[in-house]
């Protein structure tokens, strides 16, 4: 629960999670509060294609999709120049400490990546759309791309919260981690976009070769396969029987399509 203009949060809840907490609070008598949105404003109702309610705050059925699993997860970019090269070495140099922490726990292992790989495209949207403001020009379609890329990672966290509780010193972990890889990012990016994106393909890299162990792990049965998170079927539109193993082939293809791109 976070306190937002005197309007008490729910963030892990769904719309009509919230709801049913507010009648309750309101049939008791006490605790009557406002949960509507982030800011405490009632927002429009919107509902699913079939009708139904749409329970999901954090995202809109226009923004859902069906994940392209045909995309080619071995493409590797092989570093040449000498920007390509530290990029490289500097993401190899990061993954030896990741896997001695989270060993093969790639629920929270996933977790701590998603916290970091959905600061790049913010950073990168925010410094270009400063610069198209600057100069007076247009950005290509970049800004958005890059918030997009934002948008979509985050969606990852909300996913494999509902999967994986991470131990408190993991999500202090995530403080330090997260804030020492915003400012170097944005430092990167100052001095070189190339260089940053160049840095988050291959994170993507890494990202896609995580994944591809914890569906090893799941088909070994290390990892429980359980039903796919609510917020997962409706995101990435799964049916209604998919599992935590077709949870992690979408984002891993969502990766895939971030690697391309950066």
């Amino acid at each position: 629960k976070f306190p937002v203009m005197g309007v008490r949060w729910r963030s892990s809840l769904t719309l009509g999670e919230k709801e049913q907490v507010n009648n309750k609070n309101g049939e008791d008598g006490g605790n009557k509060e406002v949960v509507a949105s982030y800011w405490g404003i009632k927002g429009e109702e919107v509902k699913k294609e079939d009708g139904t309610p749409w329970k999901w705050n954090c995202f809109r059925p226009w923004e859902t999709y069906q994940a392209d699993l045909t995309i080619d997860l071995k493409k590797h970019h092989v570093p040449t120049t000498f920007l390509d090269k530290l990029a490289y070495w500097t993401i190899k140099s990061l993954r030896f400490p990741t896997d001695v922490f989270f060993q093969r726990r790639y629920g929270c292992r996933a977790m701590m990546l998603e916290t970091v790989a959905a600061v790049p495209g913010m950073v990168g949207g925010m410094l270009l759309h400063c610069e198209s403001l600057r100069r007076f020009e247009h950005s290509g379609g970049w800004i958005k791309t890059l918030l997009d890329e934002a948008e979509n990672e985050r969606m990852h966290l909300m996913t494999f919260m509902e999967v994986s509780q991470p131990r408190w010193y993991e999500r202090a972990l995530v403080f330090t981690v997260q804030g020492v890889f915003f400012n170097a990012y944005f430092l990167a990016y100052l001095a070189s976009p190339k260089l940053a994106h160049r840095v988050v393909g291959y994170l993507e890299e890494e990202a896609i070769h995580s994944y591809t162990e914890f569906l090893k792990e799941l088909d070994k049965g290390t990892i429980e396969n359980v039903p796919a998170p609510a917020i997962a079927i409706d995101y990435w539109r799964l049916p209604a029987d998919s599992t935590l193993r077709d949870v992690v082939m979408v984002v891993r293809a969502d990766e895939a399509h971030h690697r391309d791109v950066n």
